[in-house]
């Protein structure tokens, strides 16, 4: 798909046009120009650094979401974003080198068109990396927390004093 479809189509589920969509549409251009496909189950899996405009892209283009549990956000401020095929267990890392240093003030639209025009190369280190997968999405039973009473994954429910508590709970009773 021409980049230009992939950026119509990342600016219409972010709800604008705006550089940051563009920077994740070029990642998944070139995610996509290199063995990794749209995800409709876990096939792919996307690790992002950052949750700011550019994730979006990744969600819609590579279908990669926290509900199916193969978007993994780490809250590292960086634009970079590994992709890992489960299929050919292939993961690839691209940290954004900036390399644009916007040293003449442009505008939004100048700005996207300098990165959509840009080889993912130009913009992104990329390199191979090793990459240790999270397991696939589990259904979990609900359990209502024992103070709030909200259902709950069992699994993020802690135990603390002998009352099984979600997370919220538990942190307010250590205080």
């Amino acid at each position: 798909m021409e980049i230009s479809e992939l950026m119509k189509k990342a600016s219409i589920f972010h709800g604008h046009l705006c550089p940051g969509v563009a920077i994740g549409t070029l990642a998944v251009k070139y995610a996509l120009d290199n063995g990794f496909q749209f995800s409709p189950n876990e096939e792919v899996v996307a690790v992002v650094e950052n949750n700011n405009c550019s994730v979006d892209a990744i969600q819609v283009l590579l279908s990669c979401t926290f509900g199916k549990g193969n978007l993994i956000f780490h809250d590292y401020g960086k634009n970079t974003y590994t992709f890992y095929n489960r299929k050919t267990q292939k993961a690839v890392r691209l940290a954004y080198k900036n390399p644009f240093k916007w040293k003449k003030k442009l505008s939004k639209e100048e700005q996207i068109q300098l990165i959509l025009q840009k080889k993912p190369e130009e913009v992104f280190e990329i390199k191979n990396v090793e990459f240790d997968p999270p397991n696939f999405a589990r259904i979990e039973d609900s359990i209502p927390c024992d103070i709030c009473k909200e259902d709950t994954m069992s699994s993020r429910l802690m135990d603390y004093q002998g009352s099984k508590m979600c997370i919220d709970c538990y942190k307010k009773m250590k205080k």
